[in-house]
């Protein structure tokens, strides 16, 4: 299993209470530049729209440029493939809480992304993880 891209970012300012596997699709030429690790996953989210679950501000830019002369939209929606009964166990969870993307990798030769549903951290619970953090770096330096 390759991964393409994690989201470090979302697992400092989150609390991931749940995660979920979707696929994605992509086009052609999308899909040769996530295999080649040209794909950012910061700043994007997944949202429910009409009982469809779509990943937006995906940033996926182009494999070749020169040969998608201004008609390609790197940051568009994309349509998550996901079940049914996820879908209706996450309209009910989604109170409150995001769907951020956490990584995405291949799986079977699929690509897969891995969303998570997740509390906004406020400021004093970072600053709990980052000294969590730095002490269990402080033990594995003297063990």
């Amino acid at each position: 299993m390759a991964t393409f891209a994690e989201n470090k970012r979302a697992l400092f300012n989150y609390e991931i209470l749940e995660r979920f596997e979707a696929g994605i699709v992509l086009k052609g030429y999308e899909a040769k530049a996530v295999t080649s690790g040209r794909v950012n996953l910061s700043g994007a989210h997944a949202a429910l729209v009409r009982g469809e679950l779509w990943i937006v501000n995906l940033d996926i830019p182009a494999y070749q440029p020169k040969n998608i002369p201004g008609i390609y939209d790197p940051k568009r929606s994309r349509k998550l493939l996901v079940k049914k009964s996820e879908i209706d166990y996450l309209i009910g969870k989604t109170k409150g809480l995001t769907l951020i993307p956490i990584k995405m990798y291949n799986k079977h030769g699929k690509i897969k992304l891995e969303i998570g549903l997740g509390k906004f951290r406020k400021k004093t619970d970072k600053r709990e993880v980052i000294k969590k953090r730095e002490t269990e770096r402080e033990i594995k330096k003297f063990a």
